[in-house]
């Protein structure tokens, strides 16, 4: 129910009920320095998630509700913004609620509240600064603009919302729809009110559970405990409230619609009406465009397609620490879902090997990341095998050019990354279709390019893996996988030391047999004419 509507009702009851709730309404909040807005900033205010997603719209009082939640329900609160000159518009909102500045220490942006809370604003710049927040125990973890942070940020921080004496805790994410792919994360996070395609969609407000199951969300029945992995776990409950400018009276009666309702269309659908499935503008230096990516996952199925054979297997490998290794199959220009595995569940190489021998289909050749050292084993023992595979060494050169000619890349990383590009390209008629899967999409949107002076001219230059895991908080393993399957039949692969001395040794088999044969029919032949 918006305000809007909440209004209406207000409005048609009898005098003597008006007047009733109003003197109710008044005597409740007796006290209080601020009181949330009628509508879905108390639906907010009073919902028992344990992880709550307010916004969609510009203006609907995402920052008020986090402040208000610091000042009159939370003892100890962090709030966070992406940048720390953002928190500008915090400080000003808890000014304007309190009246005063009295108890801000601006230097550390710590305000000691009127009823002896505790507020602290804090921006989290750079990917590694989550560590600053280790053991940082709040009751209240607010995160405004969520769609501006990382999964990783977002997950490794709330480890620590606790409150020691046994206090109400909760977390509060409010932001607009995500304006990159990077922010993409959000929508799976709450995926069954915000992802189209969820099997199991949500009302506003509904809570859901959610355990976690070797590193995968899983969403189970109620707080459990559930047995997972051994040991009894509760799940956390979460939910997306939407709100939009008319829940919030006093922003609307500025005129701030005229100013949404001037903005390009597509910002006009995120921030005007919350939309969340409305694309995003793409980065200019960004390599893959968005809607590359989302036309060939929307031309995926679920099987293969008949009577193609499968071209070739990649895999990214992860031995051990938080990352994981990723399989993925192509039949053409049908790319299978990904097989993935906790580092932990992949300690060496001939367990790797063995996986991917596991989905091996019609002899096709493997294609293993061999440019972090991990892949080296595992190229071992699949050449020992007798698999047709080879190594990816992101960083060997290229001889190769754009499809117009125009640029050549500094390496077979740009190459492969660009190349994929070219064959996305609906323009001509591309057939590719890609599972659809959120981190897949994130990983194809964050590769980002340069145009350098080269020794033949200009030429593309992929930036570094680094910049992806600062951008995306994780190491785009899903993306490097699927760019190495597309690449399985590039010149600049290398077979491994153990293939190569295996396929010698087999050319020395095969001539010395092919010799042998031969001096076997030249002493038949003298035989057959001695007896003549």
């Amino acid at each position: 129910m918006n305000l809007n509507e909440v209004l209406a009702a207000f409005k048609a009851l009898p005098q003597e009920e008006r007047e009733e709730l109003e003197r109710l309404a008044l005597d409740g909040t007796k006290g209080q320095l601020f009181v949330p807005n009628p509508g879905p900033q108390t639906e907010a205010w009073f919902s028992e998630a344990d992880e709550l997603f307010y916004g969609g719209g510009a203006g609907g009082g995402k920052t008020t509700l986090l402040v208000g939640l610091a000042i009159e329900r939370h003892k100890d609160s962090l709030i966070f913004r992406r940048q720390i000159p953002q928190v500008d518009g915090l400080e000003k909102e808890v000014e304007r609620i309190l009246g005063t500045r009295d108890g801000y220490n601006s230097q550390v942006h710590k305000w000691r509240l009127p009823n002896g809370n505790r507020l602290q604003f804090a921006g989290m710049p750079n990917e590694s600064d989550k560590e600053k927040y280790q053991g940082r125990q709040n009751d209240l973890k607010a995160w405004d603009e969520i769609t501006q942070f990382t999964e990783t940020q977002f997950r490794y921080v709330n480890a620590w919302n606790r409150d020691a004496s046994g206090g109400r805790c909760r977390i509060v994410a409010t932001g607009n729809p995500p304006t990159s792919a990077q922010g993409m994360w959000v929508v799976k996070y709450w995926a069954p009110w915000l992802d189209p395609s969820h099997p199991s969609p949500a009302l506003p407000g509904e809570l859901r559970w959610f355990t976690t199951v070797d590193g995968e969300d899983i969403e189970v029945e109620g707080r459990g405990p559930h047995f997972v992995n051994g040991e009894w776990v509760d799940a956390v409950s979460r939910t997306f409230i939407p709100s939009r400018l008319e829940d919030n009276p006093d922003l609307m009666a500025t005129g701030y619609a005229s100013r949404l309702n001037a903005l390009p269309k597509e910002l006009r659908e995120r921030l005007r009406n919350g939309a969340f499935d409305v694309e995003a503008e793409d980065d200019p230096w960004q390599v893959i465009p968005t809607r590359f990516v989302k036309a060939a996952q929307a031309r995926w199925t679920d099987r293969p397609p008949e009577g193609v054979s499968m071209t070739a297997v990649a895999a990214d490998v992860a031995q051990g620490g938080s990352d994981k290794t990723q399989i993925q199959t192509r039949y053409d220009w049908w790319y299978s879902r990904f097989s993935s595995y906790r580092g932990s569940e992949t300690p060496d190489g001939p367990t790797v090997a063995g996986l991917i021998i596991k989905e091996m289909r019609d002899r096709c050749r493997v294609v293993v990341d061999a440019g972090g050292g991990y892949g080296g084993d595992t190229l071992t023992q699949l050449a020992h095998a007798d698999v047709d595979c080879y190594g990816f060494k992101g960083g060997s050169g290229s001889a190769s050019r754009t499809r117009e000619g125009m640029y050549g890349f500094k390496n077979l990383r740009s190459q492969a990354v660009w190349q994929f590009r070219e064959q996305l390209d609906p323009d001509y008629g591309s057939q590719i279709a890609l599972p659809p899967d959120p981190e897949l999409l994130a990983d194809l949107c964050a590769f980002r390019f340069e145009i350098r002076p080269g020794g033949g001219g200009e030429e593309i230059v992929v930036l570094p893996k680094d910049n992806m895991k600062e951008m995306l908080g994780r190491s785009p393993d899903k993306g490097d996988t699927t760019i190495m399957l597309s690449a399985s039949k590039l010149g600049g692969l290398k077979r491994p030391k153990a293939a190569q001395e295996r396929r010698d040794e087999k050319r020395r088999q095969v001539t010395a047999q092919t010799s042998q044969g031969a001096l076997k029919a030249k002493l038949r032949g003298k035989r057959n004419g001695k007896s003549v």
